[in-house]
């Protein structure tokens, strides 16, 4: 198949718009976006490296089935013979079940590449917004529609946090616009090191970012949430609030949303600097289990530096 050839022209596509992208602005801050877009960007090729193996390999084995169905019906053309027919109305029955499923992991697999090619138009400038560097609106859509079609047609769950900077505005007020900039580009950076290669990053409002989870459920995100939220209590001057939600098949992307925010609603109410999940039947703050202790950010050379 050619589609590695094509992930690999698309990585070095990808890697020399990010070298183009980052000449100017704050050198250190870039860098480290621009080492988590190449580790993102490798591992969205190696992911449509297998979803490509995954077919060849499920065609490979079905190929064999088709061709012997298709001799057998070669060799009794003409023929009448009531019980002939009959063993070849029963390898046809028997080969449809195996037909049935490849249709479904191809259909699977299109709604991967679909989420995966989202993932690569991410590193485009219509998909970026232009002071943090993480994903826009726009590519917060598309990646919800993909992840709600995987949802729907294979149960593949998945979840989201909305989380807001607290008592932004008096940050602005206080200490003016640019060292809101600055805050806006730390907490933006500090989400986009300690997510995972899948995930979404996306700035939804002034202060607001979203960062949308496949394959977690309401727990995985939460958990997420509040690593996030420890996190920037400690790396910075500033504290977060999130909401979190995780998707069900009755949702929209506005429904889910607007239950995140909901969630974040409750958090910012109960005195800010809290997570708050939404269950779909409660608003609750997040209360990880006995067995979990609180994780804090990791302090590794790359890791978002303090807002100063």
């Amino acid at each position: 198949m050619y589609l590695p050839t094509v992930v690999a022209l698309a990585v070095v596509a990808t890697i020399g718009y990010m070298v183009g992208r980052r000449t100017t602005g704050n050198v250190e801050i870039h860098a480290d976006r621009a080492r988590r877009e190449l580790k993102r960007a490798k591992a969205v090729a190696s992911q449509l490296e297998e979803i490509a193996e995954r077919i060849r390999r499920n065609l490979a084995t079905h190929e064999p089935s088709i061709a012997k169905f298709k001799d057998r019906v070669s060799a009794i053309s003409g023929k009448e013979q009531d019980a002939v027919w009959r063993d070849v109305f029963q390898e046809a029955e028997n080969m449809l079940k195996p037909t049935l499923e490849l249709a479904e992991q191809i259909s699977h697999a299109y709604e991967e590449l679909r989420q995966q090619t989202n993932h690569l138009l991410t590193f485009t400038e219509t998909r970026t917004d232009p002071l943090t560097g993480v994903s826009n609106r726009k590519a917060l859509d598309e990646m919800l529609e993909a992840s709600f079609s995987l949802l729907a047609r294979h149960a593949e769950p998945f979840a989201l946090a909305i989380f807001d900077i607290d008592n932004f505005k008096k940050v602005n007020d206080d200490q003016g616009h640019l060292f809101g900039d600055s805050v806006l580009e730390s907490v933006a950076l500090l989400l986009d090191e300690h997510t995972r290669e899948t995930d979404l990053v996306a700035r939804y409002g002034g202060e607001e970012f979203v960062v949308v989870m496949p394959q977690s459920e309401l727990e995985d995100a939460s958990t997420f949430a509040e690593k996030i939220r420890l996190g920037t209590s400690q790396a910075s001057v500033v504290t977060i609030s999130g909401g979190v939600a995780a998707a069900n098949t009755q949702d929209t992307a506005q429904s889910l949303l607007a239950r995140a925010d909901a969630a974040l609603y409750a958090a910012k109410a109960a005195g800010r600097n809290r997570v708050f999940c939404n269950t779909g039947l409660s608003i609750e703050p997040w209360q990880p289990s006995a067995e979990e202790t609180p994780c804090e950010i990791d302090a590794e050379p790359d890791a978002p530096v303090a807002i100063s």
